[in-house]
């Protein structure tokens, strides 16, 4: 599972073969059809394997603890994190690997679209809990968290995808200077950290 998910992310669905997958895995094609019936079912499993990996992740970083605007912070300076990890071992901006999949293979397998909006909809939610306590602390003016957690999810998939296509890590610290402006929050400067 963690080679179809790498295979799938730093490629492409389409260009990841069942042979690619058993290569980098380091397992004989039977062994691949004893456990799957098809590259379709084993990227079903990768996709629910990586997101309960994720889920431990968010659960620490949206943890009620932690002040709303703190936690959407976390959340993007972990996804900067995460790129920037990226791009110096491969020298790609590799963006999200749900919503890359989504794209290439929404209108080809009904089963996996689903399985990528179910868990597009948990990253929402957590974001939606975020700005829920974030409006009812005052910090923000957001009367209907869940639309405006929609928002805020499409602007930052928007700059994860563009961070993919330019290779740059330019859109993701552009949205990140601008998020807490998106969610209503008072603008004040985001401190780098010195590498």
């Amino acid at each position: 599972m963690d080679a179809a998910h790498e295979l799938l992310w730093e490629h492409s669905y389409g260009s990841t073969s069942v042979d690619a997958i058993c290569e980098k895995a380091g397992t004989k094609k039977g062994s691949f059809y004893h456990f799957f019936e098809s590259k379709s079912e084993l990227a079903l499993a990768a996709i629910e394997d990586n997101w309960q990996a994720n889920k431990r992740h968010f659960d620490t970083i949206f943890s009620p603890t932690v002040p709303p605007l703190a936690r959407i912070e976390n959340y993007l300076s972990s996804a900067l994190r995460c790129q920037e990890g990226h791009k110096e071992q491969s020298g790609q901006i590799l963006g999200c690997p749900l919503f890359s999949l989504g794209c290439e293979i929404s209108t080809q397998d009904q089963v996996i679209r689903e399985k990528v909006v179910a868990v597009l909809d948990q990253h929402v939610k957590y974001v939606e809990s975020a700005i829920r306590d974030a409006h009812a602390a005052g910090l923000v003016h957001a009367p209907d968290p869940g639309q405006r957690a929609r928002l805020f999810f499409m602007c930052f998939q928007g700059a994860l995808t563009q961070a993919r296509i330019q290779n740059s890590l330019t859109p993701l610290k552009d949205f990140r200077q601008n998020a807490m402006e998106l969610l209503g929050a008072p603008v004040r400067p985001i401190e780098v950290a010195a590498k």
